[in-house]
C-alpha cells in the first residue's frame, strides 16, 4: 500500500514540475522584447543562385530506395541546381545543418522525410513546366509557409 501512495505522490510531483516549467518556458519567451523568429514564421537556408553553392556534393544513387523517395532522389540527380536553390521546410537547416533542399538528398535524411520528398517531387513538376528556380522558389515559400 505504501509504494502505490510513494508512486503517486511522485508522479504527482512530477505532473506539477512540469507544468511549472511549461508555465516558466511561456512567460520567458513571452517577456522577450526582441522575439526570435520561430519556424513557422522563417525562411529556411537555401542558395540565392547556384554559383554561390560552389560545388554541390553528390546526392545518394536514387536505386538505393522506393516508391516516392526514389523518385525524389531521381529529381535530386537531374534537378539538383534548382534544389540547392530551395529551402527544406522540414527546417533540417536548424537540427541538421542542412543548406538547401540539395543537401537533404546528400543522405539518407529525405528517404525518411516526407516534406524533402514533397517538396522535391512538386519543384520537378514546376521546373518541367519551364519554371525557373527563383519563381519555384517563390511558389514553395508560399505554399510551405502556410502549413506550419
Amino acid at each position: 500500500m505504501s509504494t502505490k501512495i510513494v508512486l503517486i505522490t511522485f508522479l504527482s510531483l512530477a505532473a506539477l514540475f512540469a507544468a511549472a516549467c511549461g508555465q516558466s518556458a511561456r512567460q520567458t519567451s513571452q517577456s522577450s522584447s526582441d522575439p526570435q523568429p520561430t519556424p513557422q514564421t522563417r525562411v529556411p537556408a537555401y542558395f540565392q543562385d547556384v554559383a554561390r553553392a560552389g560545388a554541390l556534393p553528390p546526392t545518394l544513387p536514387p536505386e538505393r530506395f522506393i516508391g516516392p523517395a526514389q523518385q525524389a532522389y531521381k529529381v535530386a540527380r537531374e534537378i539538383p541546381a534548382t534544389l540547392a536553390q530551395l529551402p527544406c521546410y522540414c527546417y533540417c537547416d536548424m537540427h541538421m545543418g542542412h543548406k538547401s533542399l540539395h543537401s537533404c538528398f546528400e543522405d539518407t535524411h529525405a528517404s525518411e522525410c516526407a516534406v524533402c520528398v514533397s517538396e522535391a517531387l512538386q519543384a520537378y513538376e514546376m521546373h518541367q513546366s519551364g519554371m525557373s528556380p527563383a519563381e519555384i522558389r517563390e511558389r514553395i515559400i508560399a505554399a510551405y509557409s502556410k502549413r506550419q
